[in-house]
């Protein structure tokens, strides 16, 4: 990756060669690796191949909060290292797959962070350049899905000259109050 100022001063043309030739030269960084590893926001999935015809005792799988080791007893690590980011141990777990492969799930800690590798001496990706999946309003916590159904609402009410969800709440309150005090002459208040 070269620096931004560099980068700034390329043309068009220039700047998608640079990153034609950096997303090929990070897929064979990625594909020389011992494993295959995909993440969304709040996990990392990592695929280790193993001899076909592994059993799950023939195994030693070592997950910790910042470390992460998978190889067969008895020899060599297929990978082994510090994680590049913190995990949730009890959220995170390993299977064997076909008796070929080991899958593991790592929870990460911080759910809203992008890991650039998994082990923290293997080569990084450019993170700014991860396209994450549309999430749906139905994986968000009740909070926030209301927070961005009332957003959404409101800008709906906004493009249509309709009045918003906080001016709709004004102008009922207003109408109670109204109704509470005919007494009351309305007529020429300005509310704004």
């Amino acid at each position: 990756m070269s620096s931004t100022s560099d980068y700034d001063k390329l043309s068009k043309e220039e700047r998608e060669v640079r990153e034609k030739e950096d997303r090929e030269r990070e897929a064979a960084e990625q594909a020389a690796l011992p494993y295959s590893w995909t993440q969304e926001l709040g996990e990392v999935d990592i695929t280790v191949p193993v001899p076909s015809g592994t059993r799950a005792r023939d195994l030693n799988v070592v997950i910790q909060k910042k470390k992460l080791s998978v190889g067969l007893k008895g020899k060599e690590p297929i990978l082994s290292g510090e994680l590049c980011k913190d995990i949730k141990i009890d959220d995170s777990t390993w299977t064997l797959e076909d008796q070929q492969s080991v899958l593991i799930h790592l929870e990460k800690l911080n759910k809203q962070q992008w890991w650039e590798n998994v082990l923290t001496h293997h080569p990084k990706i450019d993170t700014t350049k991860i396209q994450p999946e549309n999430s749906k309003l139905s994986d968000l916590d009740g909070e926030t899905r209301g927070m961005v159904e009332k957003m959404m609402f409101d800008n709906q009410q906004k493009q249509m000259g309709k009045p918003t969800s906080d001016e709709l709440k004004k102008m009922e309150a207003l109408r109670k109050f109204q109704e509470a005090h005919p007494e009351l002459d309305f007529s020429q208040a300005k509310i704004s």
